[in-house]
């Protein structure tokens, strides 16, 4: 029968800086930043003072930078992420947990939205771009790159209009 292991994070199951740096596709800088603002903390140093992770910290580091994507400021991040080592009781713990997925899903959704209205805007320029295949004008600055529409009077969507 194996012997436990006595210590939590032995060295063999955690990834030196570098490597962990390599799998999350960030580099050493970004992470002692994120360590400073005690965003990501290392699990564990080497008595030469290398950091080491552990696997599931990618995860950490995951949401880190899908926060980050979402427009959160690392300070709002850090308050958000501010779970662990945080002395907190089970049911405290559980609810900053929930408080926290629940901010990134508002946040998703935000994105959503805006991401919807920005495809509504894509369409309505495709569909008036189908109507110019059979227009002999060309954009330009004698007719203003067709602004407003040669034929039929009207603005162009924005998203046309900017390209025209």
């Amino acid at each position: 029968m194996p012997k436990p292991d006595p210590t939590p994070f032995a060295p063999d199951r955690l990834l030196k800086i570098g490597d962990f740096a390599r799998l999350a596709g960030t580099n050493l800088r970004t992470l002692r930043y994120y360590e400073e603002l005690g965003l990501l903390i290392p699990a564990s140093r080497s008595d030469g003072g290398f950091r080491y992770y552990r696997p599931t910290d990618l995860n950490r580091l995951e949401m880190i930078k899908n926060l980050q994507d979402l427009g959160l400021p690392l300070e709002r991040i850090g308050e958000l992420m501010a779970t662990r080592d945080a002395g907190l009781g089970r049911s405290s713990l559980l609810s900053r947990v929930a408080e926290a997925l629940s901010e990134q899903d508002r946040l998703i959704e935000e994105r959503i939205q805006l991401l919807e209205g920005q495809r509504a805007k894509l369409s309505a320029a495709a569909r008036k771009l189908s109507q110019c295949a059979d227009c002999p004008h060309t954009p330009g600055t004698v007719n203003n790159f067709c602004e407003p529409c040669v034929n039929t009077g009207e603005v162009l969507p924005e998203h046309l209009s900017a390209l025209f």
